[in-house]
């Protein structure tokens, strides 16, 4: 039942062809309504069921990306009407609705965020994040000189978009090796970085290694300033869930042959870490920016104490 847009969409996902969690957000909306589209379904109850398999199908891609089932519930909520027609229309119309809300969200964000940047300031990345740049970028609009120390950040080197991005908008940037981030925290004046969800408790969870910067950046009085729209609120942790962080392909780390020539050790491969609020200044989305430990108020207000999986549900 899962049409070939649902299927490329998400092996796409899976290999990070489709990166970034609006990017990721987006793209599961609009496989959605892909599904919507071709579906040939006779009766409404097997219309939801196409549905519900098609986000299954795309939920299962990426566990720590919250984006994803974000945007999925969005849809699914959203579907209504007693017909196979009437149902096909309102998830066109929930797609339609998040992308709109999607775009605005980061350009929101981005001004927001621009204001805790003053004109002159250097900021440190890690990662590539889309949210992150939208704050550079309004700060550039803003008629502000910013300067960036980007970490290459491996073993995908995501930093390499972010310094091509960077150089499109005419920021001088300095690449360094993810090492050496503790050595080139004295020259900024923030760091600067995304995140693929955030919990409850304001923690944040973002690519592998942010954790040992913002720990670095604390003690050397750096403030760590976390650019996430409220899709990457993670609904299910008001209840106790734990964040899965998810373990990438083993090959990204170590080739095959020089895994064997080394002889085949274990490897291990964690896309992403938890950073505790403890060590982040603030935590900018397009509703305002908040320190960490009062985000739970926000995930209430958008969710209320917990939230369900409508792909699940009969």
């Amino acid at each position: 039942m899962v049409n070939e847009d649902v299927r490329t969409t998400a092996e796409d996902i899976a290999e990070m062809e489709i990166r970034g969690a609006a990017t990721i957000a987006r793209a599961a909306a609009d496989a959605l309504e892909s599904q919507a589209e071709a579906s040939d379904a006779e009766s409404p109850a097997a219309f939801r069921a196409e549905m519900r398999e098609a986000a299954r199908h795309l939920r299962d891609t990426r566990p720590t990306a919250v984006s994803l089932p974000n945007a999925l519930r969005y849809v699914l909520r959203n579907l209504e009407g007693e017909t196979v027609r009437a149902l096909r229309a309102s998830a066109t119309e929930a797609a339609e609705s998040f992308r709109d809300q999607l775009e605005r969200a980061q350009d929101d964000l981005g001004e927001i965020g621009a204001n805790r940047l003053r004109d002159g300031d250097v900021v440190m990345t890690h990662c590539h994040s889309t949210d992150a740049l939208a704050c550079v970028k309004a700060a550039l609009d803003d008629g502000k000189h910013i300067e960036a120390v980007v970490k290459e950040t491996r073993p995908r080197k995501q930093g390499h978009i972010t310094a091509e991005q960077l150089r499109e908008w005419g920021v001088p940037v300095t690449m360094i090796v993810d090492n050496a981030g503790r050595r080139y925290l004295d020259e900024v004046d923030h760091v600067l970085v995304g995140a693929d969800s955030i919990a409850a408790d304001g923690s944040v969870i973002n690519k592998v290694g942010t954790s040992m910067l913002a720990v670095s950046a604390r003690e050397r009085g750096v403030p760590v300033m976390v650019a996430a729209q409220t899709l990457k609120l993670h609904p299910d942790t008001l209840t106790g869930h734990t964040v899965e962080i998810e373990m990438r392909d083993e090959t990204e780390v170590l080739a095959d042959d020089d895994r064997k020539r080394l002889g085949n050790p274990d490897v291990e491969n964690p896309a992403f870490d938890v950073t505790p609020p403890r060590y982040v200044d603030a935590i900018v989305t397009e509703r305002g920016q908040f320190p960490p430990e009062s985000i739970v108020t926000l995930m209430r207000e958008l969710y209320g104490d917990g939230t369900t999986e409508p792909w699940t549900e009969e």
